[in-house]
């Protein structure tokens, strides 16, 4: 028996004429498979047929449909009808799709070969093999490095040999004027690693690096920010259970009970789940990996999100968008979003908003109920005790034992 859905695949079949016509069922399938209404999913086959239409008349080879193609394809669409939202996002699925089916090739990365982009790849390589940095702070490096070398020679050739410290200081004082503190320390460490880099290879002779200022953050300066047992457990009991309630819940019960980071929640897959040990495993900061154990009632939200709420994809991503397509959360951004909507939700206006208030949460916590600094560190998974010290700021009954009595009779 075909449903629906099948009897749909079949008919836009039918009607596609050209390269693409042996395709488009298997493409419709995957955008069922993806999440997608039936409805749009009607819309989006429409398309493909003017694509597949307009390859055959120009009598292109599909080998050769590639993005410059695609965009051929748009300025000459809208010269025939108004462009839809979402058509060329459409096409780049169809592009994708044909590439995994290796109908088409994968295009070739393109790489910079001016001086700039040479040297910023070698960079990069020294940072990824040598440093061990991950590809967000190794992307943050190179952002910043590009910055500091077109400042300095703008198009001209790079005269490296030449970099003085004044070029240094005055890129630093320039930059360091506007943005975060946070902002401000990632400019100076990638200088300061991109100048040791170009040091130890010899292409200056003076080490630079040395000289690099640095910004004035001191530590332990800041209270951390927390919420009160009552109002991280209000903000819990604040999610429904819809299938995005589920899903937000399990995600926010981890940061709360467990203290997982954002970064570890979006990467979290099906594998990382052990059910028999009753284990998590978690992918940490410096591709750092380590086995949690999985508490009853994480596990109960868990099994209640993946059996009720998760949609069955080809993600192994434990967490997904709950609007086709169906694929992984994008990154720490996302949590973000959904701790945000959950405090407003719940009717809590804290300072701070982020994914790491909860984690801040848990160990001020923890600390008020006789957790030690160590125990908090392991708990936290913090590479050195140092920076769990914060939390000995806001432990008021040890505070108040060491603190100095006031002078009697001073204003």
């Amino acid at each position: 028996m075909i449903d629906k859905n099948d009897t749909a695949t079949l008919s836009v079949g039918r009607t596609c004429v050209g390269a693409l016509g042996r395709h488009i069922n298997g493409f419709v399938a995957f955008l069922l498979r993806e999440g997608y209404a039936a409805k749009t999913v009607q819309e989006k086959s429409y398309l493909v047929i003017e694509l597949s239409r307009w390859v055959e008349r120009r009598r292109l080879p599909l080998m050769k449909l590639d993005e410059e193609q695609l965009r051929r394809f748009q300025i000459s669409h809208h010269h025939r009808r108004q462009v839809q939202r979402g058509d060329m996002w459409t096409a780049q699925q169809l592009l994708q799709y044909l590439r995994d089916l290796g109908c088409i090739p994968v295009p070739q990365e393109k790489r910079d070969r001016s001086s700039l982009g040479r040297l910023t790849q070698d960079f990069e390589r020294y940072l990824r093999s040598e440093r061990g940095l991950s590809p967000s702070t190794i992307g943050e490096y190179l952002h910043y490095v590009r910055l500091f070398l077109i400042d300095r020679f703008g198009g001209r050739a790079l005269r490296l040999k030449a970099l003085r410290r004044c070029a240094v200081h005055d890129f630093i004082v320039t930059h360091l004027k506007v943005g975060s503190r946070s902002r401000a320390k990632a400019i100076v460490h990638a200088l300061r690693s991109f100048l040791r880099f170009m040091h130890q290879r010899g292409t200056i002779t003076i080490d630079l690096a040395a000289i690099v200022p640095g910004v004035a953050d001191w530590r332990l300066s800041h209270l951390p920010r927390s919420l009160p047992p009552q109002q991280v457990k209000r903000l819990l009991a604040s999610c429904d259970r819809s299938p995005l309630g589920r899903r937000n819940y399990a995600i926010l019960l981890l940061i709360a009970r467990l203290g997982l980071r954002a970064s570890e929640v979006v990467r979290m897959t099906l594998d990382d789940l052990d059910w028999d040990r009753g284990e998590i495993v978690v992918r940490g900061k410096d591709q750092k990996v380590e086995r949690l154990p999985l508490p009853t009632d994480i596990g109960e939200a868990l099994v209640k999100y993946l059996r009720d709420a998760r949609p069955a994809c080809s993600t192994r991503r434990v967490f997904i968008r709950m609007r086709a397509p169906w694929t992984g959360l994008k990154g720490s951004e996302a949590v973000g979003a959904i701790v945000r909507t959950t405090l407003e939700r719940a009717g809590l206006n804290p300072e701070v908003k982020g994914p790491h208030l909860l984690r801040h949460s848990l160990a001020t916590n923890l600390l008020r109920r006789g957790a030690t600094l160590t125990e908090i560190s392991q708990i936290l998974r913090h590479n050195n005790l140092t920076t769990t010290q914060i939390y000995a700021k806001v432990d008021v009954a040890a505070l108040r034992a060491i603190a100095l009595p006031w002078p009697r009779g001073a204003l």
